[in-house]
């Protein structure tokens, strides 16, 4: 009230000084002069960005502790932190006994053992670049309960156990790499040398999985078993790859050893189907059932009593992993990062309010859109979440 009635003040003296004196016209003193009516700021934080003064102002922690209240992007990142926090902290003992619960989910012991599941999704160019070693850090200690990612994001994970990706540059000439064999994928470079040895290693891979698919089929047909035959889904095929790698640096050693499953519907699209079609002309016959793997990934989470999703990048994964999310009424905690934007429509660019719209997201959860390049965002999130507090989440209960 105070402050309104000196603004007022002012303003009047403004005008009267311009009438008398030319100074200030009274409409400029009007417009810039304005009184602020701040009570809705009540308790809002200030902006403050890191200070590197600070006893140990430098740390990482330090930093990014600060990007909640830097402003822009950084907020968001700030924001993801907390609702990856919340998303791990969440316990079936929080929310009432619903009249109808399950008989296992009536003890509180269960209850409070109950977690929400953690769909992570990614694009192949995370597995391409460094962001790999933080999903493979994610798998190894299973603080993430479901993966969604594209042919790419499977076959460079494997790719890299057998020969390195290197360091290039954005400007290099395409058309002086290709008589080289290099491909580039934005400032990194993988010679093609690189996909022919991953594809002699999965040639026999291949055959083996064909070998055990028509002996299924041999032995039902002998016994008179009428059960479906062995067909290989997705996620049984990179299951069995990672099994093969037998490599710790790979992301799929680490869901075949902790039971996570991936979930990949474009695997065809890349190297693996590439495999596939040169080998159903030398033996055709090979069966990749992807409807069984629709219903694995929509009752993974219709059974979960809540789930999370964490999606870096757009396209097919973002869309697979909230369509399943949407087989339950929407996930109850979300973050995206991406570069995209929603004027074009894309589902890649849609924030999160749309997916709400389509009953993806809950319409009483806080998800949350980090609008940045995952290489830089998604570490600095892993670093103050699952790094941070590793034993905060092990693994959901179903």
């Amino acid at each position: 009230m105070k402050s309104n009635l000196a603004s007022k003040k002012l303003l009047t003296m403004a005008a009267q000084s311009a009438a008398t004196t030319g100074a200030i016209p009274g409409i400029a003193a009007t417009a810039v002069l304005g009184a602020s009516d701040a009570s809705s700021l009540a308790g809002t934080p200030h902006c403050a960005g890191p200070d590197f003064g600070a006893p140990d102002g430098r740390t990482l922690d330090a930093i990014v502790g600060k990007f909640l209240t830097t402003g822009f992007q950084a907020t968001n990142i700030g924001l993801a932190v907390k609702e990856i926090e919340r998303m791990r902290a969440w316990r079936l003992s929080d929310e009432p006994v619903a009249a109808d619960e399950d008989d296992d989910y009536v003890d509180p012991e269960a209850r409070k053992r109950t977690r929400a599941k953690i769909f992570l999704a990614y694009t192949s160019n995370m597995i391409s670049s460094g962001v790999r070693e933080v999903i493979r850090y994610l798998c190894e200690h299973k603080m993430v309960d479901v993966l969604v990612t594209t042919g790419g994001g499977i076959e460079e994970d494997l790719m890299k156990c057998l020969a390195p990706t290197f360091m290039g540059d954005f400007a290099l000439s395409g058309k002086e790499l290709r008589p080289k064999g290099l491909n580039r994928i934005g400032n990194l470079l993988v010679p093609n040398d690189n996909y022919c040895k991953f594809e002699d290693w999965m040639r026999p891979v291949l055959h083996a999985m064909h070998d055990e698919q028509d002996a299924d089929a041999k032995r039902k047909r002998d016994d008179g078993d009428d059960a479906p035959p062995l067909h290989w889904t997705p996620s049984a095929i990179i299951d069995r790859l990672g099994k093969e790698i037998d490599d710790p640096s790979s992301v799929y050693y680490w869901c075949h050893k902790n039971g996570i499953p991936v979930f990949c519907p474009a695997i065809t699209d890349g190297s693996i189907g590439d495999m596939i079609y040169f080998h159903s002309y030398k033996r055709p016959g090979f069966v990749v059932d992807i409807a069984r793997d629709i219903r694995n990934v929509n009752d993974e989470a219709v059974k979960a009593k809540a789930t999370g999703m964490i999606i870096c990048g757009g396209g097919l994964v973002k869309h697979h992993t909230c369509n399943a999310n949407l087989m339950r009424n929407g996930a109850n905690f979300a973050v995206f990062v991406n570069t995209g934007q929603e004027f074009d429509g894309s589902d890649s660019g849609a924030r999160p309010d749309e997916a709400v719209s389509w009953g993806k997201i809950r319409m009483d959860a806080k998800p949350v859109k980090v609008y940045a390049e995952a290489t830089i965002a998604f570490p600095l999130i892993v670093s103050q979440t699952f790094a941070k507090r590793p034993d905060a989440q092990a693994g959901a209960t179903p």
